[in-house]
């Protein structure tokens, strides 16, 4: 995994590159990534999260949330979401928006923005 440092406005962020063909598959995956980051906020890439993390049935994306709240941490997943058929995880992606905590976006400097 490679880690850029990037200074922003709301301070600096995290942005955790997984070597490819990788990904986040369990709560102890994103633990070891979140403790891995030098900075508040850990920026990640869609394709870097499991399949199951959009299923909210699956309750992954509940606790790696949590990971992030029992951390203080801060969460930016850059992605395409445009077509996510889920109406539910749509839903999920506003209202994790509207906190500012966990951010949802395809655009950095967007999300940045979203950060509080």
């Amino acid at each position: 995994m490679d880690i850029e440092v990037i200074d922003s406005p709301k301070g600096k962020l995290s942005r955790c590159i997984l070597d490819a063909g990788m990904r986040i598959t369990s709560v102890s995956d994103f633990l070891d990534l979140l403790v891995n980051c030098p900075t508040d906020t850990v920026v990640i890439n869609k394709e870097s999260l499991t399949e199951g993390f959009f299923d909210l049935k699956s309750g992954i994306a509940g606790e790696f949330l949590q990971k992030v709240s029992n951390y203080r941490r801060r969460l930016i997943v850059l992605g395409d979401y445009r077509g996510m058929s889920s109406k539910a995880f749509r839903d999920f992606i506003h209202e994790s928006n509207q906190t500012g905590k966990v951010i949802f976006t395809e655009d950095l400097q967007q999300a940045i923005e979203l950060l509080t």
